[in-house]
């Protein structure tokens, strides 16, 4: 991949688009939890229709993740901004568990409410913070 011109920024740029999906659609749905946005919409509703798109969005993450860390993986391995960002995705994933083992399991009491429940709102607020680290300190691979 590193002899190539074209290679690399097409990768990227794969990257980027599933970004975009998976950042987009995680947006839309704490934006919900934080009763900013499409208040008038169930909540598993919207989840219905755009959790496919953000496992999508994330699987096109992982793989070309992998493909841009294996071009410099020893470069990249020791940058503390990839470190953060792998750190910062863990935990996402882990937040966004634990919010279906918990919050989520009483949608069905709140999923018609404009105003979610403290604990929807939390998780809402939590997960958008996570996901906006995510995307800085991949942004900022490039310059530590």
């Amino acid at each position: 991949m590193r002899e190539s011109l074209w290679l690399f920024p097409a990768i990227e740029t794969v990257h980027l688009l599933g970004m975009a999906a998976l950042a987009g659609t995680v947006a839309v749905l704490d934006f919900r939890l934080l009763g900013w946005m499409l208040r008038q919409k169930r909540f598993s509703e919207l989840a219905k229709r755009l959790l496919p798109w953000a496992w999508a969005g994330f699987a096109v993450q992982v793989i070309t993740g992998t493909l841009l860390f294996s071009s410099e993986a020893v470069k990249v391995y020791s940058n503390p901004a990839f470190r953060l960002k792998m750190l910062l995705i863990l935990l996402a994933g882990v937040h966004a568990m634990i919010f279906h083992w918990t919050v989520y399991r009483g949608v069905a009491a709140w999923d018609d409410s404009v105003a979610p429940p403290l604990g929807a709102k939390v998780s809402g607020l939590l997960s958008i913070l996570l996901w906006i680290g995510v995307v800085a300190a991949g942004r900022f691979i490039g310059f530590v």
